[in-house]
C-alpha cells in the first residue's frame, strides 16, 4: 500500500513538472513569435551575418567634378565561402569601382559612399584605416588586369611576392618567407620557380607576370580573391590557362573568387553565379545556367548575342 502511494505521488509530481515544462515551452515560443513580429528583419540579419561578403545598397558618387557623378547605385551582392561570382558588363558599368570598394582601395575624399560592405562581420566602408589595412593582402587579395604596371620594375619577383608576408606575418623569418614564396610560385604552375623568384618583371612573359600577381595575392591564403579583368592583356591560350588556375585554387584552397570581366565566354567557363551590371546598377543576376540559357532582361540577351561564334561556311559542291 505504501509503495502504491509513493508511486502515485511520483507520477503526480512528474505530471505537474511535465505540464509546467510544456507551459514554459509555449511561453518561449510565444515570446519568439512576438519578437519576429516586432522585428521582421531579425532572421534576415542573422542570415547576413553568416555570409562571408554582403554588399548592401552600395552607392558611390564622385564629387571631384562640377556635377556629381554616380558610378554605382543601390548595388546588392552577397558571397559565401568558396563562391565564384562573375561581375560582367560593358566598360563604364561600375564593375571595377565595385571591386575597388570591396577591396577598400577607394579614396576617402571627394566622394560619397553610402550603404554597407560587410566582410566576415566587419563593416568596411566605415571601419578605421588601420583595421582595413589589416585585411588587405591577408583576408582579401586582388589581382589587377595589367601586371606590368602592378609590379614594381626595380624589385625582383621574389621580394614582391613576399611583401604581404612581411606586413601580415612579421614573425616569419627570411628563409621561411622564401619557402612560402617558392611554394606559391609552384602552386600557380610556374615551370621554373627558382628562376622566376630571382627575375625582374621585364624578364618574364605576360602570362608569367599574371601568375606572379596571383601568387602574391594568394600568399597569405585570403578568404576572398578579387580578379579585376586579369586576362585582358593576355592571348586566348593564356587566358584559358589563367581561368583554369583560378578554378584550381578555388577547389583546393576554398578561396572565394569575385571575377570581373567583359568576356562572357570566360565567365561562363569559370563562374557558378553571374551578376550583370549596366550604368552602375545590377540589371540581372542568377546562376550561370539561368543567365546564359534563360536570360530575362533585354540587355543581358544583347550581351550574350554579342559573344563571337565560329560558324562554318558551306563549301561549294560541284553540280
Amino acid at each position: 500500500m505504501l509503495g502504491k502511494r509513493r508511486e502515485a505521488g511520483r507520477s503526480s509530481r512528474l505530471h505537474v513538472l511535465g505540464t509546467a515544462s510544456l507551459k514554459a515551452a509555449r511561453g518561449h515560443c510565444g515570446e519568439l513569435l512576438t519578437l519576429v513580429k516586432r522585428f521582421p528583419n531579425m532572421l534576415e540579419d542573422g542570415r547576413r551575418q553568416a555570409k562571408m561578403l554582403d554588399v548592401i545598397d552600395l552607392t558611390l558618387e564622385f564629387h571631384d567634378h562640377l556635377i556629381p557623378e554616380t558610378v554605382v547605385e543601390h548595388l546588392n551582392l552577397h558571397m559565401d565561402e568558396g563562391d565564384i561570382v562573375g561581375l560582367v558588363g560593358e566598360s563604364g558599368s561600375g564593375k571595377s569601382m565595385t571591386a575597388l570598394a570591396v577591396a577598400g582601395l577607394l579614396r576617402r575624399h571627394d566622394m560619397k559612399k553610402t550603404g554597407q560592405i560587410v566582410f566576415q562581420g566587419k563593416e568596411l566602408l566605415s571601419c578605421p584605416r588601420k583595421e582595413l589595412r589589416a585585411l588587405q593582402g591577408d583576408e582579401i587579395g586582388i589581382v589587377f588586369q595589367e601586371p606590368m604596371t602592378s609590379l614594381n620594375p626595380v624589385y625582383r619577383i621574389g621580394w614582391q611576392v613576399e611583401e604581404s608576408l612581411r606586413i601580415h606575418r612579421p614573425a616569419m623569418g627570411k628563409d621561411e618567407r622564401r619557402q612560402h614564396a617558392m611554394e606559391m610560385l609552384s602552386a600557380v604552375e610556374l615551370a621554373d620557380p627558382e628562376r622566376i623568384y630571382a627575375s625582374y618583371p621585364h624578364q618574364i612573359s605576360g602570362g608569367q607576370r599574371q601568375r606572379v600577381m596571383i601568387a602574391a595575392a594568394m600568399i597569405c591564403a585570403p578568404k576572398l580573391l578579387i580578379a579585376d579583368e586579369p586576362t585582358t592583356a593576355l592571348d586566348v591560350t593564356v587566358q584559358l590557362q589563367i581561368v583554369k588556375l583560378l578554378m584550381k585554387l578555388n577547389r583546393e584552397r576554398k578561396t572565394a573568387v569575385l571575377f570581373i570581366s567583359h568576356d562572357l565566354s570566360l565567365v561562363k567557363r569559370l563562374c557558378t553565379r553571374i551578376v550583370v551590371m549596366k550604368d552602375g546598377r545590377i540589371v540581372e543576376q542568377g546562376s550561370m545556367q539561368d543567365i546564359f540559357y534563360h536570360p530575362q532582361e533585354d540587355y543581358t540577351q544583347k550581351l550574350i548575342a554579342a559573344i563571337p561564334r565560329c560558324v562554318k561556311k558551306p563549301t561549294a559542291t560541284n553540280a
